[in-house]
């Protein structure tokens, strides 16, 4: 029997049992994502209304792009986050009320691979370098259509050089430590 069979005979005996509160859980989600949806088309208008960012994107800066993502971010955790944790918390106050006996037989999710858990943050590791790379060069409020393709090609290379310094000295050392330890224990 595969994992995946267990899997689906555990999620079959849960919503038998609990169907209304799955039942909840799935409208909770579809309300939770449609007003995610509504209030980034409302932020992307009042954004533009209130001229926090130019109408065309080939007149957005840096600077423009960052404020737009923190102030988006910062409506949807008011707006949609805190609604939903609050109901997360219901969720797990529920899911703490079922017999722990009963609880150890719904094993819902296998460990997974690495690769299916999730990313290791390295695109975010270099739009960070990159928006420290473009403050740095002083092109924080140029237009990003002014950009370069040279411009940017040369950045990433940069960053790219960045990234190996800042992580690869250490690892070298780490590395070296570790080998000649290794060697030591051996002779």
């Amino acid at each position: 029997m595969g994992e995946s069979e267990t899997d689906d005979k555990c999620w079959r005996k849960f919503v038998k049992k609990y169907w209304s509160m799955h039942a909840f859980w799935i409208v909770a989600a579809v309300v939770a994502a449609v007003g995610a949806v509504l209030v980034y088309l409302w932020f992307v208008e009042e954004a533009q209304t209130t001229e926090m960012v130019p109408m065309v994107l080939g007149q957005w800066s840096m600077s423009h792009m960052i404020t737009f993502i923190l102030h988006l971010i910062m409506w949807e955790l008011l707006i949609i986050g805190i609604p939903v944790a609050a109901v997360a918390v219901i969720g797990y106050l529920w899911w703490k009320r079922i017999p722990a006996e009963e609880r150890e037989e719904y094993k819902f999710f296998g460990k997974g691979t690495r690769k299916e858990q999730g990313g290791s943050g390295i695109s975010f590791l270099f739009f960070v370098a990159f928006c420290l790379k473009i403050y740095i060069d002083g092109k924080w409020n140029v237009p990003i259509a002014d950009f370069t393709l040279d411009y940017v090609v040369n950045s990433m290379v940069t960053i790219i050089v960045w990234t190996a310094i800042v992580f690869g000295i250490p690892a070298i050392i780490i590395g070296l430590l570790w080998l000649s330890r290794e060697i030591k224990k051996n002779l």
